[in-house]
């Protein structure tokens, strides 16, 4: 696991994009929990954090895709492939990502 951010780094519902062992990760902080997707669509290959969450999951700013935060599946075309999603642990105030375990 490595340490991603500070969880204070977080606000709900918001984007927030980091890199880890150089793999684009977006983290969302939905309420309490924290997700961890691959940060690129698997439609357009274009940047997740610049989207913003919708009730469908984190939607994609070109072309409208939407994932679900804890399966990386798409939930709206024009994505047919899931994005990968990590395992995320917050410890104290630091959020923790694995960047070699997708849990999908």
């Amino acid at each position: 696991m490595l340490r991603a951010c500070s969880l204070a780094d977080l606000e709900d519902g918001k984007p927030f994009p980091v890199e880890l062992a150089d793999t684009p990760i977006v983290l969302v902080r939905s309420g309490d929990e924290v997700h961890a997707l691959r940060d690129e669509c698997t439609h357009a290959e274009i940047a997740l954090a610049e989207g913003e969450l919708t009730r469908k999951g984190l939607e994609c700013w070109l072309h409208g895709s939407c994932f679900d935060l804890r399966t990386g599946a798409p939930s709206s075309p024009p994505a047919t492939e899931p994005v990968a999603v990590y395992a995320v642990t917050v410890d104290g105030d630091d959020v923790l990502v694995d960047p070699d375990c997708r849990t999908n």
